[in-house]
Formats: C-alpha cells, structure tokens, sequence
C-alpha cells in the first residue's frame, strides 16, 4: 500500500509545525502559570479554554528518550486566531498545559487521509 505524502511528512514536530504555518496556523501560544489561560504570543491576548477549539493534536514519540515524547495541538479561537501548542506528555508533561487542555471543550482529531 502506498503511503500519502502528507502522512510521511507529517512524521516530525519540525516539519508538521513548518505544514501547519502555511496552512495558516501561525501563532505561538503559551500556557499561563496557572494553566487557567492561554496566550497569544503573537497579539499578546488572553484566551480561555471555552474560548478555543482544539482543531487536530498529533503524538511524537523519541526512539530511545521518553523526554523526547511530545505532543502538537493545533489551535483556533473563537475570533479566528490559528497556531499551535507543544508539550511534552507523560511524566515530563506540563500540568499548566495539561489543566488548560482539559478544560478546552471542543477537541477534535481529524482522520489520517490515505
């Protein structure tokens, strides 16, 4: 079966990241301190969890490292603003990141094309 080139170059953090900007999902966004907000890095504003939707998140795992385990979520708020947030996940997970995204109620994973 022949693999979708979308598939293969979805297969690192750089590159999904460098996909998803052209795509339009250009803004950094940071979690605050207290995991109850999200920052635009970009425009500098505050968003809540019910004010954005987590559009799509993929999962990369290291070969050998568990501190290379991370995760990509890609993000639309409710005035239009795209980007992205990356974590680690499992033990090296930030529980700042991990409240926010909990509380965010619309999470969706789009389905791999073939």
């Amino acid at each position: 079966m022949k693999q979708n080139s979308t598939t293969e170059d979805m297969k690192t953090l750089t590159t999904c990241v460098n996909k998803l900007v052209l795509d339009g999902y250009d803004t950094n966004f940071k979690v605050s301190e207290d995991g109850n907000s999200l920052l635009s890095l970009t425009k500098e504003k505050m968003y809540t969890p019910e004010e954005v939707d987590i559009v799509n998140f993929y999962r990369f795992e290291g070969a050998s490292d568990p501190a290379d385990n991370s995760i990509l979520y890609v993000l639309k708020t409710h005035n239009g603003e795209k980007g992205t947030l990356t974590d680690a996940y499992g033990p090296y997970a930030d529980l700042n990141v991990t409240k926010f995204i909990d509380r965010v109620q619309s999470i969706e994973k789009k389905p791999v094309h073939s």
